[in-house]
């Protein structure tokens, strides 16, 4: 009987260790975007939170998980890297469309001291579920990292490729940046990522 007693406690043990990482699961994919691979093989991207989700582009390699981003995914060549960043920071939160552009904007310079604001080329996108907002700007980005956000390089012949996602729970941001050959290049691809947006399934 001592010995039944035992092997139930050490049962109970178990379960509870496999709910608990079970929850622990769940939480931790609520809370960041997800990828899953398609019958035609293409990944589709989602951010639970948002309530939406997209088709990944084909070459486009989702990245570790880093600080406030839902997702990160590397395109290009070793030569001339390229990353698309996607943020969402819940419901009202992150700015409107307009504050988002121009912080985006003023996170380019031109080499000739010119307005980035006259060289911006801002667009609509329309997906299944919405109408995205878009900015383009070519020049010297100026790269940002840490709590404050504060520049931290400065890297000439950049392009940046912004899309401001209106999800059904609150707007999600992509933020495309790279040289500005990699850009050209996965311009198309990006377009059609935003093309791809849609209400997320339940």
């Amino acid at each position: 009987m001592k010995l039944s007693w035992t092997l139930l406690g050490a049962l109970a043990l178990v379960i509870t260790i496999l709910l608990l990482a079970s929850c622990s699961s769940e939480q931790k994919q609520q809370g960041n975007a997800t990828s899953k691979a398609s019958t035609a093989g293409q990944t589709t991207g989602s951010c639970a939170p948002a309530g939406i989700e997209w088709k990944v582009p084909t070459g486009w390699v989702p990245g570790p998980e880093k600080p406030m981003r839902v997702a990160t995914y590397a395109v290009g060549g070793l030569d001339a890297p390229a990353e698309c960043a996607v943020f969402f920071f819940g419901a009202g939160q992150g700015g409107d469309v307009d504050a988002n552009i121009a912080r985006w904007i003023s996170q380019v310079k031109q080499p000739d001291g010119s307005d980035s604001e006259d060289k911006a080329v801002r667009d609509k996108v329309k997906s299944a579920c919405c109408q995205i907002t878009t900015i383009e700007v070519a020049g010297t980005y100026l790269a940002s990292s840490g709590a404050m956000m504060q520049t931290t390089a400065e890297k000439p012949g950049f392009v940046l490729l912004g899309a401001i996602v209106p999800g059904p729970k609150g707007n999600v941001f992509f933020k495309f940046t790279g040289p500005k050959t990699t850009v050209d290049k996965a311009k198309e691809d990006f377009l059609g990522l935003l093309r791809s947006v849609n209400k997320q399934a339940d």
